[in-house]
């Protein structure tokens, strides 16, 4: 697929995704969604790519939903779609499963959908150019999008959630920082080499497959509501691997003080009990 609206860059096992509409500071289009969605899929399904970043050209990460290109669309649009799915939404969902990490390097301001399509990424590192940040819906006349009222309680807690998603007010990359929205605030020249460092800590040091099944431990357990379905998964994913190839190259190669070199491939390799949970339709019909 041919890409007008992001840019996809696959070296040395990491995938970099830059969302490219820097002369309207990377506002969200429905065509940068799907280009979007198909590089995640691209990612994950390449046994070649580790870790994958996120990052804007230009300025900004991403000024939200472009509003002088129809914004969310018309009237007579929305009413003819029979199940309306938010954007942000389906892009936050996307990386929920993704079986690769996927690091975040803010560059810039990230409004609206900017910030809530990150809510799922592992690691979000930002520019102190970020000066904008924030999740302004409630002052557009809309609702929270992309999970966000999910996902960022878990993040910063709820009260500090609540204070961000209520009033819709900017606040810039240090708060994020202080907040706990963001793993690190670095210089603008500092951004992408951090990022890098962190993807290259991952990639030539850790197992495909250990890092898939760890990935999706942190993530589909954030529910749980006591730690044993946790342990009983743990447990499950810690015996294949005692019982796989990555585990034997992992030990040999700390015993031989030397970089492991892993071959186990997610496209191939995952245990028989992933996915262990169930896919759930949007449709309320369906439930």
């Amino acid at each position: 697929m041919g890409y007008e609206q992001i840019i996809y860059k696959a070296e040395d096992r990491i995938a970099t995704i830059t969302l490219n509409r820097p002369e309207a500071l990377n506002a969200w289009t429905a065509v940068m969604m799907n280009e979007v969605l198909d590089a995640l899929d691209r990612a994950d399904n390449d046994d070649n790519i580790r870790v994958v970043i996120f990052t804007g050209a230009g300025k900004a990460y991403c000024a939200g939903a472009d509003l002088s290109a129809g914004g969310f669309g018309s009237a007579e649009e929305l009413r003819k779609i029979p199940e309306f799915r938010d954007s942000a939404g389906m892009i936050t969902l996307r990386i929920y499963d993704m079986k690769k990490p996927v690091i975040g390097a803010i560059n810039g301001n990230a409004v609206g959908v900017g910030i809530t399509m990150t809510m799922t990424m592992d690691i979000r590192i930002a520019s102190e150019a970020a000066k904008k940040v924030g999740f302004v819906f409630n002052r557009r006349g809309v609702v929270p999008e992309g999970c966000c009222t999910y996902f960022l309680p878990r993040i910063v807690g709820i009260n500090k959630a609540a204070e961000l998603i209520l009033t819709g007010r900017l606040f810039d990359a240090r708060e994020g920082l202080e907040l706990g929205l963001f793993n690190r605030v670095v210089p603008p020249e500092e951004l992408m080499p951090t990022a890098l460092g962190i993807a290259r800590e991952i990639a030539d040091n850790t197992s495909a497959i250990s890092t898939a099944l760890a990935r999706q431990l942190l993530w589909k357990t954030l529910g749980e509501t006591e730690p044993m379905k946790t342990h009983r998964l743990e447990s499950e994913g810690f015996r294949y691997m005692l019982l796989s190839e990555d585990v034997k190259e992992g030990v040999t190669s700390f015993i031989e003080k030397r970089p492991p070199d892993f071959s186990m491939k997610p496209s191939s390799d995952m245990p028989d009990f992933y996915p262990w949970w169930k896919e759930l339709p949007f449709s309320e019909k369906n439930k």
